[in-house]
């Protein structure tokens, strides 16, 4: 017979499960809101897809900004293939406990750094985890690692559109906005059109478009050859109505010195590729400043 009574009522073991998720959830916000406020700003570096140097931006644009005086936060938030360690030259550091959370480890004393890669056994280990797990993660390091008080958060995303960088966009609610990193190659193009259409639909804030394999200067006679063909990722911008932050030469050089975890910041920060990354940190600054005066119009 159908009750007349009304809706069925939950029974009261359910509802109060439910009404503890919701607390844990708005405890969760709160961490998070807490650990946020006191980095000035913080920005999402991303792709369409691998392989187009986003890791590569990531460590050198947070570099770069240590360079200019500034204090950084890195987080690596690619679960499956973490590669800001390796790069680092700390691929065998650990993270310690602190006072009311974890410390994230220090490469100097302007830049720390967290990843995944800290956390597991071994670097052949694979981190076999659902869409939950991961935002799960993702959560804990927003809310119970030790940032402190910074100029910058640098997040480096996994490539694409996936359940991390989803997570991200909802969690760090003050962002400054995502930089998109592209190569010129058709695909590349592409799939970097495809994240940005996802940083409009979420309304994250998109900061500009770099990229990366640009032109090869020859050795031989200093002509640029456009190895992979040029101009991609300016059309993708302007196509976005973002700002183009810049082209980053190809350098057959800067692999190898990341492999050794010498970034090119560091191993040659008077080449043509550090002096790239030094503009487009300028143009970050600028795109920064040039947002927080739209938001507060």
């Amino acid at each position: 017979m159908p009750n007349d009574d009304g809706p069925e009522k939950e029974p009261p073991a359910e509802e109060a499960a439910k009404l503890e998720r919701f607390k844990q959830r708005l405890e969760l916000e709160k961490r998070i809101a807490e650990r946020m406020k006191l980095i000035r700003h913080k920005i999402l570096v991303a792709s369409g897809k691998g392989g187009v140097g986003k890791t590569t931006a990531a460590v050198n644009l947070a570099l770069a900004l240590v360079q200019a005086g500034d204090s950084v936060a890195l987080l690596d938030a690619d679960i499956h293939g973490p590669g800001v360690p390796l790069m680092l030259g700390m691929a065998d550091v650990k993270p310690i406990g602190g006072k009311g959370g974890i410390n994230p480890t220090a490469y100097d004393e302007k830049l720390v750094v967290m990843s995944m890669a800290f956390l597991v056994a071994g670097e052949a280990d694979a981190v076999i985890w659902r869409g939950p797990l991961k935002m799960a993660m993702i959560d804990n390091f927003l809310a119970d690692i030790n940032w402190g008080e910074r100029d910058w958060l640098v997040v480096d995303t996994p490539p694409g559109t996936g359940d991390e960088i989803l997570s991200l966009a909802q969690r760090i609610k003050d962002a400054d906005g995502l930089i998109m990193v592209t190569t010129p190659q058709v695909a590349a193009v592409a799939s970097a059109r495809k994240s940005l259409t996802f940083a409009v639909k979420t309304k994250m804030p998109v900061l500009g478009v770099i990229e990366n394999m640009g032109p090869f200067p020859c050795p031989a006679c200093g002509h640029k050859i456009e190895l992979f063909g040029g101009g991609g990722g300016e059309r993708v911008a302007a196509d976005f109505g973002a700002r183009f932050l810049g082209a980053v030469p190809f350098d057959p050089d800067v692999v190898p010195e990341s492999d050794r975890g010498q970034p090119v910041m560091v191993a040659r920060p008077e080449s043509a590729t550090a002096r790239a990354w030094r503009e487009i940190a300028v143009k970050v600054r600028e795109a920064v400043a040039g947002s927080a005066k739209e938001t507060q119009k």
